[in-house]
């Protein structure tokens, strides 16, 4: 069902475009006899282009697992109180590109700063090509700002680390040996309530031979979360076989740098002036506001295009 869903779009992708087309061409015949403006016409034209791009772009993303659902993993860097408010931004600028992309999107774990915003945050984002959009954000984001933490003004410098895997489903079988894993059960951190702080139903699982920790703490059900833990663990071994597969990618060693200077992917600069700028392709935008309000197609696509050009000069 989900194969013929994803088929079914691409034809009535494809008819929209060839109506706007249609349509375009009985507008430019209109404009020559005086019965359509030119304005009318280069609307036809932009929103006709648009979508022809947004088609041509989706083919891009035909490698194995790009079609799967996403789990992103923000966690704060160097920078105390100052990069756990950044990695809360972060995750609201995701949060905020997910909603306008129709995902559904779930919380796995989530522990606070100190102080304010969070030292590590876990996300499913469910929906086609999640995985295939956001593949590209592995590695360090940087921010340079004036700190509302700082009394003195002063401009400082923040890191942040996200990592993005494919959350595997029922099609995807990887086996797991019990005597690979081990279980490790606490209280869930949180406001209160009926069973949080006084039931242990948040879990910890530790993958011994690759040293991955998964840990959930999403519903009140201590077995809900460990079958949740247990996908998200399926889900990284999945990806670390596309990456012995797909050679090309290497997202699973840049989320290895040091969250620090040196290693960053894209530099957010809010002041002294407004910038900001993808490291790898030279993509810049100078409108921060909108980017940190989860317009950030732009960023992701011109890696995505990145990618696919050196594959094809390769």
């Amino acid at each position: 069902m989900k194969q013929l869903r994803t088929l079914k779009k691409w034809v009535s992708d494809y008819v929209t475009i060839k109506r706007g087309c249609d349509d375009l061409e009985v507008l430019m015949e209109f404009e020559k006899t005086g019965d359509a403006e030119a304005a009318e016409v280069n609307a036809q034209y932009a929103t006709t282009l648009e979508l022809l791009e947004t088609l041509e772009f989706k083919n891009m993303l035909s490698e194995e697992g790009d079609d799967l659902s996403a789990v992103l993993q923000i966690t704060a860097g160097a920078g105390g109180t100052e990069s756990c408010d950044w990695a809360e931004m972060l995750m609201r600028m995701y949060l905020m590109w997910g909603e306008k992309q129709g995902f559904k999107i779930k919380e796995l774990n989530h522990q606070a700063g100190d102080v304010a915003g969070i030292k590590t945050v876990t996300l499913e984002l469910e929906g086609d090509f999640a995985f295939g959009w956001l593949k590209g954000e592995n590695g360090v984001h940087r921010l340079v700002r004036i700190s509302p933490f700082d009394s003195n003004a002063k401009r400082h410098t923040s890191f942040a680390s996200v990592y993005v895997y494919p959350l595997v489903d029922d099609s995807i079988e990887v086996i797991i040996s019990p005597s690979d894993y081990t279980w490790e059960t606490m209280r869930a951190s949180g406001a209160g309530g009926q069973n949080v702080n006084k039931v242990e139903t948040a879990v910890r699982l530790r993958h011994h031979p690759t040293g991955i920790i998964i840990e959930n703490s999403e519903t009140r059900s201590q077995l809900e979360n460990k079958n949740k833990a247990m996908q998200l663990l399926r889900s990284q071994l999945y990806e670390i076989e596309l990456q012995k597969k797909l050679s090309a990618r290497d997202e699973i060693e840049a989320s290895k740098k040091k969250i620090e200077w040196g290693s960053q992917i894209r530099n957010y600069v809010m002041h002294p002036y407004k910038l900001v700028k993808d490291v790898r392709t030279q993509h810049e935008v100078s409108d921060v506001d909108a980017v940190m309000n989860g317009q950030i197609d732009p960023f992701l696509k011109s890696y995505l295009m990145s990618v696919g050009q050196k594959e094809e000069n390769e």
